[in-house]
């Protein structure tokens, strides 16, 4: 299947493409759309986060759940919304532990391409969700799909750091090969939940630490 995704990426995962249940989800996502439902990310954007994170840049994996479900929200980045657009909570949370662990002055835009373009990729499990309706395509198969990203950065990567938020994303944690790669974990920055130990994690400090002691260039989180 002949999927547009950026090339390093389309190398890496062609086998992905071509199995019975990648075809699947492209045609649930045909019919979907034939029936009139909306989609979010727009179709061009539900790989942003691979285009922007080419497969040989990748540094540090931040993994989400499914895409923004409001409009103008969701556009492939987990955690992240376009310019213009208000930050949701959990980002903001994010961007309060960041002030705390780095100094870093709350930005005044939720839009982290920044990051992605130095390497952090910015993975939701699902990749696409009906309009209002959160985890409506947590069972279509992308699951499947994201879990053989991660093995593959795993299995074909040196020196990554995972950050694994709240019990969803940690029970990625098995994916992943920890005599190589770095495993940060806190609880998820939801207001529900940052104050159960998000906030005051230090993970963008740890992870940059770690990355200059395997000799990787650090993240600048301030862009």
């Amino acid at each position: 299947m002949d999927v547009a995704i950026e090339a390093s990426w389309k190398q890496e995962l062609q086998e992905e493409f071509d199995k019975p249940y990648f075809e699947k989800i492209v045609l649930f996502l045909k019919e979907e759309k034939k029936a009139g439902k909306v989609i979010y990310p727009p179709g061009k954007l539900i790989f942003n986060a691979f285009d922007c994170t080419p497969f040989r840049k990748v540094k540090v994996v931040i993994i989400g759940q499914d895409p923004y479900h409001n409009p103008g929200q969701a556009h492939g980045l987990c955690f992240s919304v376009p310019d213009r657009v208000a930050p949701p909570p959990s980002l903001i949370n994010i961007f309060k532990e960041l002030k705390d662990d780095l100094d870093i002055a709350i930005r005044q835009t939720g839009n982290l391409e920044p990051w992605a373009r130095q390497g952090v990729l910015l993975l939701n499990t699902s990749l696409t969700v009906e309009a209002s309706t959160p985890m409506s395509h947590k069972e279509i198969g992308w699951h499947i799909f994201t879990d053989e990203v991660i093995k593959h950065i795993s299995r074909d990567k040196e020196h990554v750091v995972f950050m694994l938020w709240g019990k969803f994303a940690q029970n990625k944690e098995t994916l992943v090969d920890k005599t190589k790669h770095k495993v940060l974990k806190a609880a998820h920055p939801s207001p529900l939940s940052a104050y159960n130990g998000f906030f005051g994690c230090g993970h963008f400090s740890k992870a940059n630490n770690w990355l200059r002691e395997m000799g990787e260039q650090p993240i600048d989180w301030a862009l």
